[in-house]
């Protein structure tokens, strides 16, 4: 089963991730205090630590999750064009896949080819909508619908 790793959000733009335990996350905010969390196809993203990996392989060196610069990171669930539309569950929480989280030239300044590694195979991630809010916690059960 798969199941929440991660929690994130930035409170400035280009700020640096604060990382926590659980959150609220509302259709009105996405991730609390995060400042891109309004409504939209792109108010909450969300990485496989499994896909995250296979890029640090990429580029030989294991980063920190949130340098992907995600909200949440899944364990257990792989992310695939396939997943746009769906629904992905998190505790309480319903999200709605809208597309891939396309990797930006933030990733090469955070570490030479991240960026490129990021492109193959949705391991950048996916960009969701809110559907229903809830309260996460670390571990949350994740299904995908």
């Amino acid at each position: 089963m798969a199941s929440l790793i991660g929690i994130a959000f930035k409170t400035e733009k280009r700020g640096q991730m604060i990382t926590v335990e659980q959150a609220q996350v509302t259709q009105a905010k996405g991730v609390e205090n995060d400042i891109f969390g309004r409504p939209g196809k792109r108010q909450v993203t969300v990485m496989s630590i499994q896909q995250w990996q296979l890029a640090c392989n990429d580029v030989g060196k294991t980063l920190p999750w949130f340098t992907r610069r995600a909200n949440l990171l899944i364990d257990g669930m792989s992310f695939s064009a396939q997943d746009v539309g769906k629904q992905l569950i998190i505790g309480e929480l319903v999200l709605e896949i809208t597309g891939e989280t396309d990797p930006c030239k933030n990733m090469e300044m955070s570490y030479p080819g991240l960026e490129r590694a990021l492109l193959s195979d949705w391991r950048g991630g996916v960009t969701c909508r809110v559907m229903t809010g809830a309260n996460i916690k670390m571990d949350d059960n994740v299904t995908l619908i």
